[in-house]
């Protein structure tokens, strides 16, 4: 796929609606998480609304298709409405967030809802269960890729780097590693709280080819993915820097947003600062 004008332009409203979605999700809701859905909106727009990655809505259990795990559960409202939007489920189910007996629960649960590969919550795991995934996949010769979205405050983990070690020994070079450089976690800035730096260097010595990007570029986000298919006899890291609460001036680098909703005033004045920026509320719209 080559990402001309005009198939930027569709991208970028695509992540303006998830963007809309997720506010109107939280203020249905009434709790959830704001900043880290809204910062990821533009990579979950490359992972389901181009061919980055293999999937079929139509057949969420397709043998050929590629593997998304997302290790912080709890920004799960842009995964939500990234799939609706892809077609996995109506996007009216968006509004059910959170609700009791809901399949659109707090944190992805894979027995319910048809496109997860795996149930989240407790931060740290993710990375271990894509790369068992990924050399489970290479043992078989089959050709899918691995993605593994992951916070960078769960990086004070330290499961994540036993899993990252063990990635690079194995030379996994059909996984790919995500990571949301948004610089909060719930307590505060990352650098206050555990610093993380260099964490490219990090990764390379554990055996990793290191892709740094603007995770709020949606060209760059797909250029990303299409380079880490050509490497080869190590695993991926994308460090993505993204602004959290992106798009909402009152949100944005602000990690008192990390993990609550917006109330009623402040759910209408991001919606209509969101507005601004183009798309439509498709929630509503239904």
């Amino acid at each position: 796929m080559h990402l001309d004008d005009e198939k930027i332009k569709s991208l970028e409203g695509i992540a303006n609606n998830i963007r809309q979605n997720i506010i109107t999700m939280l203020l249905e809701a009434k709790s959830g998480h704001s900043a880290g859905p809204l910062g990821m909106a533009d990579v979950f727009t490359i992972l389901y609304h181009t061919d980055a990655i293999k999937h079929d809505p139509k057949n969420p259990e397709w043998e050929e298709r590629d593997r998304i795990i997302l290790s912080n559960g709890h920004i799960c409202p842009v995964l939500y409405a990234a799939m609706a939007s892809a077609g996995y489920f109506p996007i009216e189910e968006l509004k059910s967030l959170r609700k009791f007996g809901a399949r659109l629960q707090g944190h992805p649960h894979r027995l319910v809802l048809s496109g997860l590969e795996t149930s989240s919550g407790p931060l740290g795991s993710g990375l271990s269960q894509a790369a068992g995934m990924a050399y489970g996949l290479r043992m078989d010769k089959k050709k899918n890729q691995v993605v593994c979205l992951m916070g960078d405050g769960e990086l004070d983990c330290g499961q994540i780097w036993e899993a990252a070690m063990w990635a690079g020994k194995n030379k996994l070079d059909n996984l790919t590693a995500i990571i949301d450089r948004n610089n909060i976690q719930i307590d505060g800035f990352t650098e206050d709280i555990m610093p993380l730096e260099p964490l490219d260097e990090k990764f390379i010595s554990f055996g990793w080819h290191v892709i740094e990007i603007n995770g709020n570029d949606i060209c760059a986000v797909y250029d990303a993915l299409q380079q880490a298919r050509a490497v080869f006899e190590k695993p991926v890291c994308i460090i993505a820097y993204t602004i959290p609460g992106k798009g909402v001036d009152f949100m944005e680098n602000d990690f008192n947003w990390h993990g609550k909703p917006p109330n009623g005033e402040e759910g209408k004045e991001a919606l209509k600062q969101l507005r601004t920026l183009g798309g439509k509320i498709e929630s509503e719209a239904q």
